[in-house]
């Protein structure tokens, strides 16, 4: 298990100077970045996660609203080998049949993605977690929906917003899960609230330790009140000096 930059985190820094943006993150000491909008900016992005020396094993993409293949495409560019749906609106996890017309939209994009060698997966919000379908979570229930090469990514923040044990949720979804989003802060939707890693009310420790299939925990502040390189580097320190380590490292 590693650790990456959601880069939607830095996405002022990244509008105004990506290259210097870029380089900023791997001085912090990360080794791997989470890009977002990777099609307007690959050739840029590219650019500059070569010159540092970074990698980027996932990234997000709206597979199910923008062009698949232009997207699959970018992401082998920038050797992005799991490509994630970010977002779909509350309106899409309030019944089961919405649901699995969602899954089966994700199913065919997995199906697509293999054929370049890329994985897909899809990304919560809280109202996946709020909506409840057949005595279960939106979120599970659409899990058990999904084909097998299909993963999640949980933001373990917003599961806790959404009501949810985050802890108690990795667990059930089990081998499922490759990645988390590690925030920390209150647990509201006040996003400017948000915190640096063992700094809030989330179980960090506990939630990384509990994804047993971790591939990548992905450091991210959707907002944050001070310096966001600063809370940055906060987050990767705390991770790097309490939680399990790559064995790779």
């Amino acid at each position: 298990m590693s650790y990456s930059i959601q880069l939607y985190t830095l996405r002022n820094a990244m509008q105004e100077d990506l290259p210097g943006t870029i380089k900023k993150v791997a001085e912090i000491g990360f080794t791997q970045v989470e890009p977002y909008n990777f099609v307007a900016t690959a050739k840029e992005l590219g650019a500059a996660l070569k010159e540092n020396g970074l990698t980027a094993p996932s990234g997000h993409a709206p597979l199910l609203s923008q062009d698949q293949d232009e997207i699959f495409a970018a992401a082998k560019e920038l050797g992005i080998s799991t490509v994630i749906d970010p977002y779909l609106p509350a309106e899409h996890w309030q019944n089961a049949e919405d649901i699995q017309a969602t899954a089966a939209k994700l199913n065919a994009a997995a199906k697509k993605g293999a054929e370049y060698g890329i994985r897909v997966g899809y990304h919560n919000h809280a109202w996946e977690l709020e909506s409840s379908i057949e005595g279960q979570t939106a979120l599970e229930y659409f899990e058990g929906l999904l084909d097998p090469e299909l993963v999640l990514e949980v933001d373990t923040y917003w599961a806790a917003v959404g009501g949810q044990n985050p802890v108690e949720l990795l667990a059930r979804l089990g081998d499922r899960v490759k990645f988390i989003h590690i925030k920390d802060g209150p647990g509201t939707t006040d996003t400017k609230a948000q915190q640096p890693a063992g700094q809030g009310t989330i179980p960090v420790l506990d939630v990384v330790a509990a994804a047993k299939s971790l591939e990548v925990g992905v450091v991210e502040f959707d907002d944050y009140a001070g310096d966001i390189f600063e809370g940055i580097a906060e987050s990767l320190a705390f991770l790097q000096n309490n939680a399990a380590q790559d064995v790779n490292a």
